[in-house]
């Protein structure tokens, strides 16, 4: 028996509503995936929207956007840094030849240290996540570049249910997001987006929702 996994997705803002379909297959240790817009299939069945990816878990990640024949890969490694877990990611769009390097340090199950940079840019993204009482996570983030602050803070409640709130302080774009997360009933992800540097703008809506299949 196959295992397989399931997720659709739909947006919607004030220029256009779109959905997402993806599907993935466990093949040994890789794991197949394939997803498609609803541009694929409106007007008739075309590779438009269509991307497919290949992952091994925990090792690499292929992507490749077909209609685009555009492609980007991510490395995954962790290392030992003081006896402490160091997550490292590389990750190489080809189609805007941008190379971006993510490193995460555990230092124990309430306190990680993040940074994120763009190689040829002057600046990184630095981000700090607490969990308090192992139900509240506060996330503040600084990138240098650009020399502003992004603030994020999520909530476990009712069990597998998650609430979060995130601010974006340059853009004053606020979001709030309900997830929950089951092996039993599937997952799904609820969010609005709002831009409080524009009133006349109506929120963007995301709903989202994945399964696990047998096949």
């Amino acid at each position: 028996m196959m295992k397989a996994s399931l997720k659709a997705k739909y947006e919607t803002d004030k220029a256009a509503a779109t959905g997402t379909a993806t599907i993935a297959f466990n093949a040994g240790d890789f794991k197949l995936r394939a997803s498609m817009t609803d541009a694929t299939v409106v007007n008739g069945p075309s590779l438009n929207g269509l991307a497919l990816a290949v992952e091994k878990p925990g090792s690499f990640i292929f992507d490749y956007n077909v209609p685009k024949k555009d492609f980007r890969f991510q490395f995954m490694n962790s290392i030992r840094v003081l006896e402490k877990p160091l997550n490292l990611n590389y990750i190489h769009f080809r189609g805007d030849n941008r190379t971006i390097l993510d490193g995460t340090l555990v230092f124990d199950s309430a306190n990680k240290v993040s940074a994120n940079h763009v190689l040829g840019s002057r600046g990184c993204k630095l981000k700090y996540s607490y969990v308090h009482g192992g139900l509240t996570t506060f996330e503040p983030s600084y990138d240098t570049t650009k020399n502003f602050w992004d603030f994020a803070v999520s909530r476990k409640v009712y069990g597998d249910d998650v609430c979060r709130a995130t601010y974006q302080t340059t853009s004053k774009n606020l979001r709030f997001e309900w997830s929950r997360s089951s092996k039993l009933n599937g997952s799904f992800k609820v969010a609005a987006s709002l831009c409080l540097a524009d009133e006349l703008k109506m929120p963007k809506l995301t709903a989202e929702s994945s399964w696990d299949l047998d096949i």
